[in-house]
């Protein structure tokens, strides 16, 4: 069991988030679900806590009902290997929601998500004036390409 793993709090779709992640990541599994009883918040038989893992983290989604929503203030970054995953990740996570600048994009549930090259912090570092135009092209983008920011790193 990890020590530290992450509670995304949902109105009440926390199966639906669960089972839209399982379908995107394919190295991904259901762990449980509960529900809650009789006497409880919500009514007996709504599910409680949807449990999964992606890539070995685990998440925990649990309906809680409509207190508390989601903010870019916090973020899961998919790092992607070649534009072809950056593609992928894109379309899947931005169905039924929306590009934001950078390479995020919120979901159709509020979830924020950075779909980045893995190399993306090595373009950006080093040498300050290749680092600055690898910048300046990636503010120009919503979803990233690969192609283009290391023509802007290459050609600085």
């Amino acid at each position: 069991m990890n020590k530290i793993s992450t509670c995304l709090w949902f109105d009440t779709n926390a199966k639906e988030a669960m089972k839209f992640y399982l379908s995107i990541f394919k190295s991904s599994k259901k762990l449980n679900v509960s529900y809650y009883g009789k006497g409880m918040p919500m009514p007996e038989g709504t599910v409680l806590t949807a449990n999964f893992e992606i890539n070995g983290q685990e998440f925990l989604a649990l309906n809680g009902g409509p207190l508390y929503k989601f903010t870019p203030a916090v973020s899961f970054v998919v790092n992607c290997e070649n534009q072809e995953e950056i593609d992928y990740y894109w379309e899947k996570l931005s169905e039924g929601g929306l590009y934001q600048e950078c390479g995020w994009l919120t979901d159709k549930f509020g979830v924020s998500w950075q779909v980045v090259p893995s190399e993306l912090g090595k373009l950006l570092t080093g040498d300050g004036k290749k680092a600055q135009k690898v910048l300046e092209e990636l503010m120009k983008m919503k979803k990233l390409d690969i192609g283009k920011l290391k023509e802007a790193y290459e050609h600085a």
